[in-house]
């Protein structure tokens, strides 16, 4: 049974699609496997994701995000058991 968005709130794909946003670019122009600060995010940008998601339910910190700022490392850190379905 294919799973829903609401089964996974923080898939890859959201991640990227809100990372878009907040840095003003196209989806495909987000490189998933880069740094994001080599990308243009900031540290008011990156508060700005961890607020709405934490709203959205995520157990994350900001220190979190920082040390790992890939969106590979970001979609393991908020959907351990998606990254793990990913990886099979």
């Amino acid at each position: 049974m294919a799973e829903t968005a609401a089964q996974q709130p923080f898939a890859l794909e959201r991640l990227v699609s809100d990372v878009a946003e907040v840095l003003y670019l196209d989806t495909d122009e987000v490189e998933v496997d880069e740094s994001l600060l080599d990308q243009g995010l900031d540290s008011i940008r990156l508060m700005t994701l961890v607020e709405r998601w934490r709203a959205e339910g995520a157990e994350i910190a900001f220190v979190d995000l920082a040390e790992r700022p890939t969106l590979t490392e970001w979609a393991a850190l908020l959907d351990p058991a998606g990254a793990s379905r990913a990886d099979a």
